[in-house]
Order: C-alpha cells, then sequence, then structure tokens
C-alpha cells in the first residue's frame, strides 16, 4: 500500500474512532426526547456547528466541486441555493416550528391539522427523502475509500453505515449534536488546508483560467474511465489505448491502438476502458459541458438545452427544499424556544458561506491540477486528488490528501447520523406496528434505527454510483414539492385543511418523485421534458402549493376549530407565556433493567 494509501487509512480510521468516542462520552438517550431533540437544551452556537456539520453532505464536500471542476460559473447557483435555503428557512418557519413543540415533521403535520392518515402520508415521505439523502452520503465514503486506497467502494459504504447507526443507536441527538459540531470544524479544516497550499502554488506559478483554450495535460497522463461518458473536444486529439483496452464507440479497441480524435467530433468510451494522453494534450470534455478555460468561466456557456429553465428550477428546489428535509428541521426542534432556533438559523448561514468559499475555490483549482476527471466521469474525486496533485506523492502530499479524507468522511458521517436520526423516530412511531407516538421508548428508537440504516447501505452496495450533487438538489426537489408547501402554509395559513396537505402532498410528491424516477433511469428524453424531469420543482412546487389551496377551500368547513389559538401559539414571543413543549409520558428514564 502506497504511503498516500497508508495516510489517508490511518486519518479515515481517526475520525471513525473519534466520532464514536465523541459519541459514546457524550449524553446517553435515556428518555424520547434526549434521542430525538436532545432534551431541547442545545443552544445557538453548538446547534448551528452541529446543523452546519449535518447540512454539509457529499453533495457539498465532493459534489460541489466536482460541479465546479466541469461545468464552470453554473455550478456556482448549487451553494448559493444551498446557502440561500437557509435564510428561507430563518424568515419562515424556524421560529414558529420550534414553539410548536413537536418533535418530528409527522408530530407537526397531526398537531396542526388532526389527521392521522396526513401524518402517515408525512412519514412515508420522510422515509422517501431521507433514503434517497443517505445514499449518496454512503456512496461517497465508498469513493473516497476506492480513490486513495485502491479496494472496492462497498467496503467504504458498509464501515461507514456500520459506523453511524452505532452512533445514532447509542445516544440519539444527544450524542450525535457533539459528534456533528467536531465535524464541522474537521471539515473546514480539512478544506482550508489545502486550498491555502494549492492557491499558493497556483498563483506563483503565474496561471490563470482566463485563456479561450481548453485544459491541457501536464504530463503524460493514463486515466481509467469510471463511468459511461461521451467526450468531444474542441482541437484534433491524440489518445492512446492503454493495457486495458477500452469500448469506443461502441467498439472494443485493442491495447496500444492510437486514434486521433477530429476537433467537434463526439466519442462514447464506456466504463472500464484506459486511454493514455501526452503530456500538453488538449482535454476533451463531456458533452454539453464548457471546452474551454475562457468559456467555463461565462454563465450559460454550455451546450445543453434550455439552461435558463433548468437553472430557474435548480434555484427553486434547493432555496425550498431546505425547509422540508426531514433532518434538518429536526434539529431546530432541539433549541430551547424560538428565538434560540433563529439564532442557530444565522448561526449556520455564516458557516455555510465560509465552507462554500472554500469548496468553490478547490473545484476551480482541479480544473488545472486534475482534469483527468473530465475523461474519467469521476469529477466527484476532485477534492480528494488535488493534494497529490499539487504536492505530489510524497510525504506532504499523503498527509494533506489524509487531511482531506478525513473530512471527507466526517462529511459522510455527520449527514448520514442526522437523517437517521429523523428515520428512526418515524420508523418507531408511525411505521412499525405496535407503536403509538406517546408509548414510544428508547429501546424501540434503537431498534428502529438499525432498520433505517439496512435499506440505505443495501442500496449502497448495488446501485451504480451517482453524481453526488445532482442526486442531492433531487433530493431537494422532492422537499421542496412535499412538507415545505406544507410547512409555509400550515405555519402562516389558517385556512389549511388536512385533505388540502394530503391532496397537495400527493400532487407533489407524484411529479417530483416520478420525475426523479425517471431521470435517474436514464429513460428522460431531451428538449424541455427533459429538463423538467431532471429538474422538477419549477412545476412540481407550484402544483403543490395550489393543489393544497384549492382543496383547502373546497373542503374548508373541515378546518379544525383549535386553528386560531394553535396559530397565536406559533407566533406569539415567548414571553407572552403561550408556548409549551410537548409533555412525555415515558418521562422517567426508560432505558434501565426491569
Amino acid at each position: 500500500m502506497s504511503t498516500t494509501a497508508v495516510a489517508a487509512v490511518t486519518a479515515i480510521l481517526l475520525v471513525a474512532v473519534a466520532s464514536t468516542v465523541i459519541g459514546a462520552v457524550g449524553h446517553r438517550a435515556r428518555r424520547t426526547s434526549d434521542f430525538l431533540v436532545a432534551s431541547r437544551s442545545v443552544g445557538p452556537l453548538t446547534n448551528g456547528g452541529a446543523i452546519s456539520g449535518e447540512y454539509l453532505s457529499a453533495a457539498s464536500f465532493l459534489g460541489v466541486a466536482g460541479l465546479v471542476l466541469r461545468d464552470g460559473v453554473d455550478a456556482l447557483w448549487y451553494p448559493v441555493g444551498y446557502t440561500a435555503g437557509y435564510l428561507s428557512l430563518l424568515l419562515f418557519i424556524a421560529a414558529p416550528l420550534r414553539r410548536s413543540g413537536a418533535y418530528t415533521v409527522p408530530d407537526f403535520a397531526e398537531l396542526r391539522l388532526r389527521s392521522r392518515g396526513l401524518r402517515l402520508l408525512c412519514s412515508v415521505f420522510v422515509l422517501v427523502i431521507g433514503w434517497f439523502y443517505l445514499l449518496p452520503q454512503l456512496q461517497g465514503a465508498g469513493l473516497t475509500v476506492a480513490v486513495v486506497t485502491g479496494l472496492d467502494p462497498w467496503i467504504g459504504s458498509l464501515a461507514a453505515g456500520v459506523i453511524v447507526i452505532a452512533t445514532v443507536a447509542f445516544g440519539g441527538m444527544r450524542s450525535v449534536t457533539i459528534v456533528q459540531a467536531f465535524q464541522y470544524w474537521l471539515k473546514l479544516t480539512a478544506l482550508a488546508l489545502p486550498a491555502i497550499v494549492a492557491v499558493i502554488f497556483f498563483f506563483g506559478s503565474g496561471h490563470t483560467f482566463d485563456r479561450p483554450a481548453p485544459p491541457q495535460f501536464a504530463d503524460r497522463t493514463t486515466v481509467d474511465v469510471g463511468t459511461d461518458v461521451e467526450l468531444t473536444g474542441r482541437t484534433d486529439t491524440a489518445v492512446t489505448v492503454g493495457p486495458a483496452g477500452a469500448v469506443v464507440d461502441g467498439v472494443p479497441v485493442a491495447p496500444g491502438t492510437a486514434q486521433t480524435w477530429p476537433a467537434g467530433s463526439v466519442h462514447r468510451v464506456a466504463t472500464g476502458g484506459e486511454l493514455v494522453f501526452e503530456a500538453g494534450a488538449d482535454v476533451p470534455v463531456p458533452v454539453g459541458r464548457p471546452a474551454l478555460d475562457d468559456r467555463w468561466l461565462t454563465p450559460m456557456a454550455g451546450d445543453g438545452d434550455h439552461q435558463l429553465l433548468a437553472t430557474y428550477s435548480l434555484l427553486l428546489a434547493t432555496l425550498l427544499g431546505t425547509m422540508g428535509l426531514p433532518h434538518v428541521l429536526g434539529r431546530f426542534y432541539s433549541n430551547p424556544d424560538g428565538r434560540a432556533a433563529r439564532r442557530s438559523a444565522v448561526v449556520v448561514l455564516a458557516l455555510l458561506g465560509v465552507f462554500y468559499l472554500l469548496v468553490t475555490l478547490l473545484g476551480a483549482l482541479s480544473r488545472f491540477y486534475t482534469p483527468q476527471l473530465l475523461v474519467s466521469g469521476q469529477t466527484d474525486a476532485a477534492v480528494l486528488l488535488l493534494p497529490t496533485a499539487v504536492l505530489g506523492s510524497g510525504a506532504a502530499g499523503a498527509v494533506l490528501g489524509g487531511i482531506v479524507a478525513a473530512g471527507a468522511w466526517a462529511a459522510f458521517l455527520a449527514t448520514s447520523s442526522g437523517l437517521l436520526v429523523s428515520l428512526a423516530g418515524v420508523l418507531s412511531s408511525d411505521i412499525l406496528p405496535g407503536r403509538a407516538v406517546a408509548d414510544m421508548r428508547v429501546r424501540a428508537l434503537k431498534s428502529a434505527t438499525v432498520l433505517a440504516g439496512i435499506v440505505p447501505v443495501a442500496l449502497a452496495t448495488f446501485v451504480t454510483q451517482l453524481d453526488f450533487a445532482e442526486t442531492v438538489a433531487l433530493a431537494f426537489a422532492v422537499a421542496a414539492s412535499t412538507f415545505c408547501p406544507l410547512l409555509v402554509l400550515g405555519v402562516w395559513w389558517r385556512g389549511l385543511t388536512a385533505k388540502g396537505a394530503i391532496w397537495g402532498m400527493v400532487a407533489g410528491g407524484a411529479l417530483s418523485v416520478g420525475a426523479v424516477s425517471a431521470s435517474l433511469a436514464g429513460v428522460a428524453p431531451d428538449g424541455v421534458v427533459g429538463v423538467l424531469l431532471a429538474r422538477p420543482a419549477i412545476v412540481s412546487v407550484p402544483a403543490a402549493f395550489l393543489t393544497m389551496i384549492v382543496v383547502s377551500l373546497v373542503t374548508r368547513r373541515t378546518r379544525p376549530a383549535n386553528t386560531d389559538a394553535l396559530l397565536l401559539r406559533l407566533h406569539a414571543p415567548e414571553r407572552l407565556g403561550l408556548f409549551r413543549d410537548r409533555v412525555e409520558r415515558d418521562d422517567e428514564p426508560v432505558d434501565r433493567p426491569s
């Protein structure tokens, strides 16, 4: 095993051990409120760090940099949307949601509209969004292990799943809060150090990106194609097939065969192919992506169809989807009151801004240092490979690469932990038989944690690796089309009824989940329809809002009688004394010998 691999494995193991130990020495969950909301005792600064650690997932740590490498400035809408989504959450629902006294989104739905059917529907969507969001986290762990050690990706996915399940099952939200705050600062450090080093080397050498030319291979480079890709270039490109061979344009090509790809031609290379490019050769790029560096710095410079429509739909999904992510919303239940919830959101905005600046910078520098990823299709590995690309494979590069690998694992573990807490709460209270909400017990929650974790671990092992940022953006679209309308109207409109909420969630969920499924299955056609299937929020979100409003108006006679009193409680300042928390029936410790 190389020095780089040893350093990375050591760093990953240290992160895993540190996360487990920190969680173990934290407060042990003995009540339902301990497990789900940390007994509502988390202050704004600690909660802000924990939220940031939880929110900054594989899509943020690896995916955004990979998109910047591939798409240029057009990829900046992702971090803009992810960060600004917290501003929407701060303005519209953070404080009222905390004042509701609920534990989970299904809790809030039943409290607001008095409907067990709505609660069950919310639980189903929590599972859909949570499992869909967990999948790229575990696959990111597998990718990290594969890139830095050469081991099979499933080993990393399985290891991350076991660690997360153990951490959550032992201490619930109490221990997860401490772990996630620690992991945020580890992730920030893991990005800041390589960013500083790469900037010094890059600008010290007098390089720029504003030239009308493609990126180039600095040295003779062998590229292992990790996924099916379609490549094109602005100049004639000389390429030699490596010892492993390749399938180009559907035809097997023998090792050592030299080809010249004419400028503007499109070539399809199958997974597993090996291509060799000489030093100074121009780098072919995926079809539809900017081929020249100056175009890479120009908005809407790609060749894709209807880019403006796709951008607007992406922004709508990320801006509103944050308000519908179950693991993010669960964090605000852990604040002492609504004022602390608002302060937590403000802290998060600052922490996310710093993080995304560093990720964007690393993605831009990867255009120069790791352009081979444009050919291999594994742009998500840009952050992982940048340290050794800048410093070489010696001790310095190995140590810096190990730190980055540790930060990547911190990202996967932090997000997965929060998701698993939300999923366990919903499974225990609404899905598993015989578990009434008031009678939830910590032992049942721990069993539900194991069940909630097994499903995404199994999927991560067998499902083809997905583009992290793209996949998470689709999860945001589902959240924006279901929970966002429910929460916004539930908090701000007294006219919402249970039937309106149910039909609105069904409409938005059916459109978004159907579009996501078609997009991931690769059956989306070209043109506007294909764009809307890949970016469904611009259709599904208005449809959900409109359906909720129309059906609620038609069924206004079914509006709960206590609506006005409940809305007053959600919006009144705490000093008026209307705010109260949910009272547990299991107030005494239950995790004890009988």
